[in-house]
């Protein structure tokens, strides 16, 4: 029988990430905003193949160019598993599509405009290259991968996520360097015991307080104990 210590507390990283994963909005808006015109970017410097980066707030989305203003990038989505409309599943993921998405663990690789993929942010290309020396593979080779894949997939936080899906296409390897600083700071502050007998009372004590704990206390009463616990 599989321990479900390690099980839950998986479980509860991927919910933690989520929260960082939803896409910002600007402040005093209440509802999505409209990506940039096509034009926005110049793509004239981009090659099929390359790998696009889009540094966010707390963390970066990852895509491959295709060409043609094109990039195949992988989303999460509920859409996919509920429907086969096709003309609603190409628009612009929401951000209540992408959580549902990401609690049914459903997604999607898609082929979105350069505008529609980078929501606004910066564009690096190829900027994780250095880390992989000799493992980069050809941008053709790259491109077909991406496009192999497009459609309905599975989707993790942890396990199988945009940066999995870009690292596979171009390296051959799928891995998310940005999921596993994450979980190795969470197991850091989980070490020392204290801060997590802390974090639990703190977390006790205002569900006593308050009656309800809120949004931010979760996390930080559960995530540290099931860590801890996981060893």
């Amino acid at each position: 029988m599989k321990n479900p210590v390690p099980q839950a507390a998986s479980l509860l990283l991927e919910k933690l990430m989520l929260l960082v994963h939803i896409r910002p909005l600007p402040a005093g808006s209440g509802g999505e905003t409209p990506p940039p015109v096509p034009g926005y970017y110049d793509t004239s410097c981009f090659k099929r193949g390359d790998l696009l980066e889009v540094p966010r707030t707390l963390f970066i989305h990852f895509g491959i160019y295709l060409g043609e203003n094109r990039v195949a990038h992988l989303m999460p989505d509920i859409l996919p598993s509920i429907t086969g409309d096709r003309r609603q599943i190409q628009q612009v993921v929401t951000n209540k599509r992408l959580i549902l998405g990401v609690i049914a663990r459903t997604a999607s690789v898609r082929v979105d405009t350069v505008e529609d993929f980078a929501y606004g942010g910066s564009i690096l290309v190829n900027h994780m290259d250095r880390l992989f020396e000799d493992q980069v593979l050809g941008s053709e080779e790259a491109a077909r991968r991406a496009e192999k894949l497009v459609g309905a997939t599975a989707y993790s936080l942890l396990w199988n996520n945009c940066e999995h899906f870009v690292t596979y296409c171009r390296y051959g390897a799928p891995v998310s360097f940005q999921t596993d600083k994450f979980c190795e700071t969470v197991k850091m502050i989980i070490r020392d015991q204290r801060s997590v007998l802390a974090s639990v009372l703190v977390g006790l004590a205002s569900i006593v307080c308050l009656g309800v704990a809120p949004s931010t206390t979760l996390p930080t009463i559960f995530i540290p104990f099931f860590l801890w616990m996981a060893g």
